[in-house]
């Protein structure tokens, strides 16, 4: 039989402390030989360790043998374990005998056994935050149930002591609480006005109730409530003439509360519809304004102001206009306009420019969008014309249907074929003031549509068109259509138009001139709107950035992708406006604004923002006129001469600006008021006779045609008044007005006369003093009055007296032989000289009286004192004394000097030798005149 060889367990379980070395076993090492009680084959002399599956753990451990008889032994490890470096160790442990004798020979070996060891874990180490500080924000006024996760770790094995069993917050009185998962919430809602930052520390502790070994830092950021849209709108701009460009939104910024947006796109729609014919432009007329911009001239005005050599007009309604223009109403039945003949024909049909402002719909109604296709009647026509070229008609007419604008043309109404332009338009049908500029030089047609240019499409209409009659004739607001038979209206034999294709609508400023249309900056300058939005610079627009301003730049759009670059571009949207006196009022202003997300569904959508632009009433120009006295005094014959006399001849005319200036910069407190005389264009002067207008028969005013021809002006003259009209500088006007002339016929010198001058620009919204003239003529006496029966053998009535010179306020011819006198006092002198021949006799017979008497009593001694000195008997008067009084001199002045007593000598008597003495009367020695 086999020796018995020495016999364990096949498998152990082991435990060992970390940082010790004394290895647990279960079951307990113990190694049995059936040998025993035999000396050294029955003992146990040891054990081996050999490596385990993965041939490392047995370096680490090592078995000895407690007892030999028992076989008991004991596994332990070399160095002390670590279980963070390796928590279970496995190997094999094999026993064996002492062998035959002391020498171990023939030693017997077990089987081989395997040993798993586990290391436990020992409470080293202490948790360690993985973040020294964490921060966070959240908007006020609202509960969370999470802010911000702290995170703590601990470095030992096993889970009782690696384990983070609770957090904990050590800042006292804070809003906060934690979780054992680290999770930090707000007890109560923040407020970022109390307290914008709050800062605490919060600790950790394990399982076994270490804590951690340095506390974190956490900060918690109020953020303002979060309300997705735009910050920083001003519902109300104020705008300053004269101030150029002004930013709208100056501070405005989009906030989107974090939400991630790729696209944004914004538009800005300023409304000047309102203003004017759609904007804000030049307030003059529009013959002046052609004038400034330099346009070619020669147009006829198809829709004149009625008047009596304008009566096709007569007839239509018109409206008032802002810019002061004459707006006709149309109504697409009765209101039609029928042109002269002698007006259309200053125009040929093949070559040609039509220009008009329209507006579609009337004053409150919205033009048919839904008219059927190819229905002409449904058509209106705004003008229609046949034309007679040198030996043939050519017919052409506008009109509009829906939102196309359509040109028909008739090149030769007897042979070609017509031809009809289309323009797709929306200026057509969007019930907005638009200018149209529509040039024919067949087969080239151009159109320009307030200031820009649109290519039309050409169509050949085939279809059954009856030939227009070669009949020249211009219609404005529909069409005729001569009809035959017994349907038809006639006048005799010849047929009565019928109208069809009324236009509803207003126009305005309809015209046509020969030749083509001007150069585009022309018509910018003509029809270009005066304000509009802009874009401040364009060099500075972020990458990613596009803007766009429509034509009449009232619509402008910005699209980009980044929220700081559209911020910055929405800042530099502007408002333009470039006259000096622009039009006040409101303009309404909107803001659209559209978001586009990654997260579609939850994409912001803000609400559109509406304000209005202010533009305050401009500083109103002061036009003075001065330098022509109150009164005009001339010799009558001046008056009658070929020329004529000047009114004005020394006017002088100043603008001036009232405007308030700041002083601060200066030194002084308070601001001040400016005036700065500026260079102006004046648009219109008028002179008026006031009381009873001119007679054409016997006075009449002359103005020099040939200047204002040259000059490009304009004149009415009636015998109400004389308008001289058009866009020029001051100093046209004056030389103008200086030449203004007031003419009498041979013997119709009145006493006076007056008339009333005033100048107005930007077409009557500003206008001057009104300066008053009184002409006053000036006659010779003896053509007035002279008493044959006292001064029969005078060659003169007067002779001239101490006072001379020029009057205040009158402008006299230098004194002559034959006194004259205003003729304003002329009834006045003849009445005082009446009644002073009626004292003279008077006086006479008194004198002659007294004489007889003295003749009786004191005989001839004084014969000689009291005889008449016939020879010259000469009365001095002085015929200006009631011109004096009324104009107001004083007469003090005039009556220094005088002796107390005056001698008036008469001429020779026949029967009487006496002399009239005319003394002093009164306290205050005024001398009464006769």
């Amino acid at each position: 039989p086999k020796p018995p060889f020495p016999w364990i367990e096949t498998e152990y379980q082991g435990i060992v402390m970390e940082n010790d070395n004394t290895v647990l076993l279960n079951p307990p090492l113990f190694a049995l030989d059936k040998d025993a009680p035999l000396h050294y084959a029955g003992e146990i002399c040891g054990f081996r360790v050999h490596n385990g599956p993965s041939g490392s753990s047995s370096v680490q451990f090592e078995a000895v043998v407690l007892d030999r008889s028992t076989g008991e032994g004991l596994v332990r490890s070399k160095e002390p374990l670590d279980c963070e470096s390796q928590r279970e160790h496995s190997f094999t442990i094999q026993a064996y005998d002492c062998g035959e004798g002391p020498d171990g020979a023939n030693s017997k070996k077990s089987h081989k056994a395997t040993v798993h060891v586990r290391v436990n874990d020992v409470n080293e180490f202490s948790p360690v935050f993985v973040e020294r500080r964490y921060e966070a924000s959240v908007p006020e006024g609202r509960l969370f149930d999470h802010i911000v996760r702290v995170e703590a770790l601990d470095a030992d094995c096993s889970p009782q002591y690696s384990q983070i069993c609770f957090y904990d917050i050590i800042t006292p009185n804070v809003p906060f609480v934690i979780d054992n998962d680290g999770n930090i919430k707000n007890t109560e809602p923040l407020d970022s006005k109390r307290q914008r930052v709050h800062t605490f520390w919060v600790t950790a502790f394990d399982c076994g109730k270490n804590r951690a070994q340095a506390d974190a830092q956490v900060v918690v950021t109020v953020k303002p409530s979060c309300k997705p849209g735009w910050i920083g709108w001003s519902k109300r701009v104020e705008y300053t003439p004269g101030s150029g460009s002004i930013p709208l939104f100056p501070s405005l910024h989009l906030e989107t509360c974090e939400e991630t947006v790729w696209n944004i796109q914004a538009t800005v729609e300023l409304q000047t519809g309102h203003i004017g014919k759609g904007c804000d432009r030049d307030s003059y007329s529009d013959r002046s304004v052609r004038r400034l911009c330099g346009a070619v001239r020669g147009e006829v005005d198809l829709l004149p102001p009625p008047s009596p050599a304008a009566n096709w007009t007569s007839a239509l309604p018109t409206l008032p206009s802002s810019d002061s223009s004459l707006v006709f109403s149309f109504n697409g039945s009765t209101h039609v306009a029928m042109v002269p003949d002698s007006i259309a024909a200053a125009v040929s049909g093949d070559h040609f420019t039509l220009q008009l402002w329209m507006r579609r719909g009337g004053i409150n109604t919205q033009p048919p969008t839904n008219q059927a296709r190819g229905n002409r009647r449904e058509e209106e026509t705004i003008v229609c014309s046949t034309v007679k070229n040198d030996d043939s008609f050519s017919h052409y007419s506008l009109s509009v249907h829906g939102c196309r604008l359509s040109l028909f043309y008739w090149p030769d109404v007897s042979a070609a074929r017509p031809v009809k332009f289309l323009w797709k338009l929306e200026q057509v049908c969007d019930s907005e003031w638009h200018h149209l500029s529509l040039s024919v030089q067949f087969p080239s047609v151009t159109l320009y549509v307030d200031g820009v240019t649109f290519d039309p499409a050409l169509i050949h209409d085939n279809g059954a068109i009856p030939n227009p009659a070669p009949r020249q004739r211009l219609v404005i607001g529909a069409c005729w259509e001569e009809k035959r038979g017994g349907r038809g209206i006639y006048d005799g034999n010849k047929p009565i138009p019928q109208y069809v294709g009324g236009y509803r609508g207003l126009l305005s400023g309809v015209t046509v001139r020969p030749g083509s249309v001007e150069p585009h900056s022309v018509v910018e300058c003509l029809y270009a709107c005066r304000e509009g939005l802009d874009f401040g610079d364009l060099e500075t627009l972020g990458s990613g950035m596009k803007v766009h301003v429509n034509p009449s730049q009232s619509v402008l759009v910005l699209e980009g992708d980044d929220i700081e670059s559209f911020n910055r571009a929405v800042q530099q949207v502007t408002y333009r406006n470039s006259l000096r006196f622009a039009t006040p009022g409101v303009r309404p202003l909107k803001l659209t604004t559209s978001l586009r997300c990654f997260n579609e569904e939850s994409c912001l959508t803000l609400r559109q923002l509406e304000g209005y632009l202010v533009v305050l009433q401009p500083d109103a120009p002061q036009i003075s006129l001065s330098g022509v006295g109150p009164h005009l005094a001339r010799p009558a014959p001046e008056f009658e001469g070929p020329r004529g006399v000047p009114l004005f001849p020394e006017l002088r005319i100043v603008c001036s600006l009232s405007h308030a200036v700041n002083t601060a910069a200066q030194g002084m407190e308070g601001g001040a008021l400016m005036s700065d005389a500026v260079a102006h264009t004046l648009d219109g002067c008028e002179v008026q006779p006031l009381g009873e207008e001119l007679n054409p028969e016997r006075e009449e005013l002359l103005v020099d045609m040939d200047a204002l021809r040259e000059r490009g002006l304009e004149i009415i003259n009636t015998t109400a008044y004389i308008a001289i009209t058009g866009a020029e500088s001051i100093s046209v006007y004056e030389d103008v007005l200086r030449s203004v002339r007031y003419r009498l016929a041979k013997g119709s010198a009145r006493f006076e006369r007056r008339f009333r001058l005033s100048c107005s620009e930007m077409n009557g919204r500003y206008t001057s003093n009104e300066l008053t003239l009184e002409v006053n003529f000036l006659h010779s006496l003896d053509s007035l009055y002279h008493p044959s029966h006292l001064l029969a053998s005078q060659q003169q009535f007067l002779h001239p007296s101490h006072h001379s010179g020029e009057l205040s306020g009158h402008t006299l011819p230098n004194p002559h032989r034959n006194s004259v006198v205003p003729g304003a006092a002329t009834v006045i002198i003849m009445v005082c000289v009446g009644f002073l021949v009626v004292m003279v006799i008077l006086g006479v017979f008194r004198i002659r009286s007294i004489h007889r008497r003295g003749e009786g009593t004191g005989g001839g001694s004084k014969e000689d004192s009291s005889q008449w000195d016939d020879s010259a008997l000469t009365i001095i008067v002085n015929p200006m004394e009631s011109y004096e009084s009324r104009m107001g001199i004083s007469a003090d002045t005039e009556g220094e000097g005088e002796e107390d007593e005056e001698v008036v000598e008469s001429p020779d008597d026949a029967n009487d030798d006496q002399r009239i003495i005319i003394k002093k009367e009164g306290r205050d020695g005024n001398p009464r005149r006769y």
